[in-house]
């Protein structure tokens, strides 16, 4: 007896309402933000879902196999498509980034990439109500 599975993503659609596509591309604020080297700062980007290939590549890299912290760089270069108006996003742009703004893209990546989404549950300390803010960034204050 042969069997049939039907796999379906989630999207909170019920059966029969049209469901959305599926977002691949997220855009995002930096914490600080790239300086290239004419010193502009380059703060607003955009990061493409992972795929496969994505995270098997950077594992044959000399760099990464030589230092294994090394294949975050590898990895973001590989799915940051934008940083501001560089869109040629390569390991020496990632390098280069100030601390905090490569934690935010690691952040960043997991969220979409595991959870599907940037966004995460807060609460705030004065009135303990709980909602919803984009990690993604955008001015401060908004979400």
């Amino acid at each position: 007896m042969r069997r049939t599975m039907t796999a379906t993503a989630e999207s909170g659609a019920e059966e029969g309402e049209a469901r959305r596509p599926l977002r691949t591309e997220f855009a995002f604020e930096l914490p600080r933000g790239y300086v290239d080297q004419s010193g502009a700062t380059h703060t607003s980007g955009v990061m493409r879902l992972a795929t496969a290939r994505d995270e098997l590549i950077p594992l044959r890299d000399d760099r990464v196999r030589e230092n294994a912290a090394y294949l975050t760089v590898v990895l973001l270069a590989r799915v940051v498509t934008r940083i501001g108006s560089v869109t040629d996003v390569h390991t020496g742009i990632i390098e280069n980034l100030f601390a905090s703004d490569l934690a935010f893209l690691q952040d960043m990546y997991r969220r979409i990439n595991s959870e599907g989404h940037t966004r995460a549950g807060v609460t705030c300390p004065e009135c303990a109500h709980s909602f919803d803010v984009d990690l993604s960034g955008g001015r401060l204050g908004e979400s």
